[in-house]
């Protein structure tokens, strides 16, 4: 097989664990891909890796690099401060030619803002940093589906709503079919509610994730975007993992499990969980703006995109990689 060419370049904060940044490299490069590494990935100007103009122009050149993946090296902050700035149309045409860009966290941003100006499909999964370059190595999960990508051959997610939420979750069997698959981390995308960068997707599947966000700010989030009607438009939610949240005392039992009930009181949406994506060490890789078809059932949940599947196989995804 041809070696498969990753651009790796830094959008958003710097790079703070150099270590990190090399450990992925090399971990990419041992499963066969040949590494370019952006001129500016490690540049530094404040929190940021390097000044918005030179954020600006590493997109430009990821988009041109013709790579078959292009990485990012860590998330943070920073790209909501370019969104004006972005040269969508190269980045639509690099996906076209068959650039995957990839990322999670701020790149929601623009995978977000991409999907709102040109309908492009980009992937929220891995990045370089904190995934490749994880001191007890890469997650199997998430390098398998990173490799069915790399190979053409990622078709699907599979996971089971935690069995904990199984006695309050109203969720029938059902098929969800020709549905956009969209979201990302929610702070961010709530960020964008109400300006030109955020997608007016109807009868879409939409996930989130998040991290270091107490539920009450969550529900909030979720609250801003249900009563903007985006919710109820929708033929899904998905939560995938919320991390990092830290009780108070006075939370009296207040948590997600509350949030996760009282929207699904709220919509008549199905709300689901459990999805392995988010600010965790095993996540699938998803393709944000894509169409895809659903099926769940009590807590199996499949997700299926590509074209190799006929419109009855939801059940059968020969790459879906399920995590429980």
């Amino acid at each position: 097989m041809k070696k498969k060419h990753v651009y790796i370049y830094s959008p958003s904060s710097v790079v703070r664990d150099r270590a990190a940044f090399r450990r992925g490299v090399k971990r990419l490069q041992a499963i066969g891909c040949e590494v370019e590494l952006d001129e500016a990935a490690l540049a530094s100007h404040q929190r940021f890796a390097g000044s918005d103009e030179v954020r600006v122009a590493a997109i430009g050149r990821a988009a041109a690099s013709g790579a078959d993946v292009a990485l990012i090296s860590r998330g943070g902050y920073g790209l909501t401060r370019i969104l004006d700035a972005i040269p969508y149309k190269a980045v639509a045409r690099a996906t076209e030619r068959g650039t995957a860009f990839i990322g999670l966290s701020d790149f929601t941003a623009l995978q977000t803002a991409l999907l709102a100006r040109t309908g492009a499909t980009t992937w929220a999964g891995p990045a370089l940093g904190e995934d490749f370059g994880a001191e007890d190595g890469p997650d199997d999960i998430m390098q398998a589906c990173f490799e069915d990508l790399l190979t053409g051959q990622g078709e699907g997610a599979g996971w089971q709503i935690p069995a904990r939420e199984r006695a309050g979750s109203p969720v029938q069997k059902r098929a969800i079919r020709d549905a956009v698959l969209w979201g990302g981390n929610l702070c961010v995308l709530t960020s964008l509610l109400g300006t030109p960068y955020f997608p007016a997707v109807d009868g879409g599947v939409l996930f989130f994730e998040d991290v270091n966000e107490h539920p009450y700010r969550v529900e909030r989030m979720l609250d801003q975007l249900r009563q903007a009607g985006v919710l109820g438009r929708q033929k899904a939610i998905v939560f995938g993992q919320f991390t990092g949240i830290r009780k108070a005392p006075h939370d009296k039992g207040f948590g997600m499990q509350t949030v996760v009930a009282r929207l699904r009181e709220l919509i008549k949406t199905p709300v689901l969980t459990g999805l392995p994506f988010g600010h965790v060490t095993t996540k699938v890789l998803l393709p944000v703006g894509a169409k895809i078809e659903m099926a769940f059932e009590e807590r199996d949940v499949v997700m299926v995109w590509g074209h190799r599947h006929a419109a009855g196989d939801a059940g059968h995804a020969t790459h879906a990689h399920h995590a429980h």
